[in-house]
Order: C-alpha cells, then sequence, then structure tokens
C-alpha cells in the first residue's frame, strides 16, 4: 500500500504590511479595539500581487527545497475563494509559471477549510500509488473581498499564501482526520453572491464583500470545530498528550482560547496559521 508523506513546507506573503493603526486612518476603529477582540495586531495586502502570483512563489519555493523542477510533479491543488479568475483556473497559471506541464491541476472552493480539504484530497491522489509528487497550496486574496468600511470583517484578513510538497512514502504519516461540512449555516459567512447575465432570466446581477455573522461564526467554531479535533484524535493511534502543537486555522485569540478549553488540553502549544 502506498502512503503520502509532506516533504516541504513553505509560505509567501506580500510586502506591504498594514497595522491596526493605519486601519484606523480608514475605518471607525483603534488597535485597542482590533487586538483585544481578536490578538491581531497587523497583516498583510497585496498592491500588486495576484492570488496566482502569491501561490507561485510558494510553489517555487517548495521546488527549491526539495531540488526538483515542475516537470516533476504530478499535479497541484490549490485551494482559493479568491481566484484569479474562473477559468483558467489559478491552478493552472501556477502550473504554466512553474513549468509543470505534466501535471494535472484544478481549483479546490471550501473557504477557511480549503488547504485541509485539499491536503486530504492529494494524499488519496499518492496512496492511490499512480501519483508520486503532488504541490498543494492555500492562497488567497482577501483584501478584494473586504469592504474596508466594515471594521467587523476588514480587520481579520489579510493576503499571503501557504504550501506543501506532498511525496509517497514507505511509512504511514496521515494518522486520521476528520473532514465535516454544515450546509444549513452557509448564510453565516458569504462572498461574491453573483447573478445570472442572461437576458432569459429574471434575477439581478449583484456581487457582495464579504460578510459574516460574527457571533454564529463563532459558536460554530467553539462548538463544531472543536469536535473535529476530538473525533481526528479518538481515531489516532496518539493520545492528545501525545501532541507537541495543535495548528489551527487563524481566526482570532479568543476562539483559540475557548478551543482549547473546550478540548481540554490547555498545555498543548495552539499555534494559529
Amino acid at each position: 500500500m502506498a502512503f503520502a508523506k509532506i516533504s516541504q513546507v513553505a509560505h509567501y506573503v506580500p510586502e506591504q504590511v498594514v497595522t491596526n493603526h493605519d486601519l484606523a486612518q480608514i475605518m471607525d476603529t483603534n488597535d485597542e479595539w482590533i487586538s483585544s477582540r481578536t490578538g491581531i495586531r497587523q497583516r498583510h495586502i497585496s498592491r500588486t500581487e495576484s492570488t496566482s502570483d502569491l501561490a507561485t512563489e510558494v510553489a517555487k519555493k517548495l521546488m527549491a527545497k526539495a531540488g526538483i523542477t515542475g516537470e516533476e510533479l504530478d499535479f497541484i491543488i490549490l485551494a482559493t475563494i479568491t481566484p484569479d479568475s474562473m477559468m483558467p483556473s489559478t491552478a493552472a497559471r501556477v502550473q504554466a509559471n512553474i513549468g509543470a506541464n505534466k501535471a494535472f491541476v484544478f481549483d479546490l472552493t471550501a473557504a477557511c477549510s480549503g488547504f485541509v480539504f485539499a491536503l486530504s484530497t492529494a494524499e488519496k491522489f499518492i496512496a492511490s500509488g499512480r501519483f508520486q509528487k503532488g504541490l498543494v497550496i492555500g492562497s488567497e486574496t482577501l483584501s478584494k473581498a473586504v469592504d474596508w468600511s466594515d471594521r467587523s470583517t476588514a480587520v481579520l484578513f489579510g493576503d499571503g499564501a501557504g504550501g506543501v510538497l506532498l511525496e509517497a512514502s514507505e511509512q504511514e504519516r496521515f494518522l486520521a482526520e476528520s473532514l465535516n461540512s454544515d450546509g444549513s449555516r452557509s448564510e453565516c459567512l458569504t462572498y461574491g453572491h453573483s447573478g445570472l447575465h442572461s437576458p432569459f432570466s429574471d434575477q439581478e446581477s449583484a456581487d457582495s464583500f464579504l460578510k459574516m455573522d460574527g457571533r454564529a461564526v463563532f459558536d460554530f467554531a467553539i462548538r463544531d470545530v472543536a469536535k473535529s479535533i476530538k473525533q481526528t484524535i479518538e481515531e489516532s493511534p496518539v493520545e492528545a498528550t501525545d501532541l507537541d502543537y495543535l495548528l489551527l486555522h487563524q481566526a482570532n485569540d479568543r476562539i483559540l482560547d475557548k478551543m482549547a478549553k473546550k478540548i481540554g488540553v490547555n498545555e498543548i502549544n495552539f499555534q494559529p496559521i
């Protein structure tokens, strides 16, 4: 049976940094209000780089670390909700940029869970025994998705990319996973609604900024994400006390603190990513 392993890790962020003090110049907020509620003091924002540009830099770093070329890759999976375009895929642009002309590539859209879903998908490709190497990248330019007059969302998001090189392994490295979705609460966090540009439709076309029901998202994270983490640990051959780190999607400090108490692993070093 084939197994998969993460052999390289890389990230890339745009050069420009926007602090909470910077945001206070354009909206009704201040550093104390933002940092006390989220733990966030600054974020990276892209002026000219696209989602594919950020992802390309990550891909180049991964290949350089591994000493391989794009032609050696079997696939590229790119998780994003801020693609360069709907077609071609952002992954296709990355493929062209790095010369991965033998790889199959596609975008995966699952918002906050996107990278985890992409990693799980890639692991299955490697485990099939048909593929040896692939890139999994999460890349976002969320600065173009937020309403910069809305402090409830704009203060939370920035731009950046991170990724891994997945390779075949003789040893099992992926021990357990818990993948879940709940479409019944889809309206709690939305972005990019669009209607139909058609003379045969009564629906008007309208695009939207990212909108969030903060309390609902907070409650969901504390309840359901904590449950998913517990389930993963229970299905793995390790105990919670064996873990050195928990790497979590960076929502905010209050969510991470409450989640640690919910899971009952306060001593574990929680790392927001």
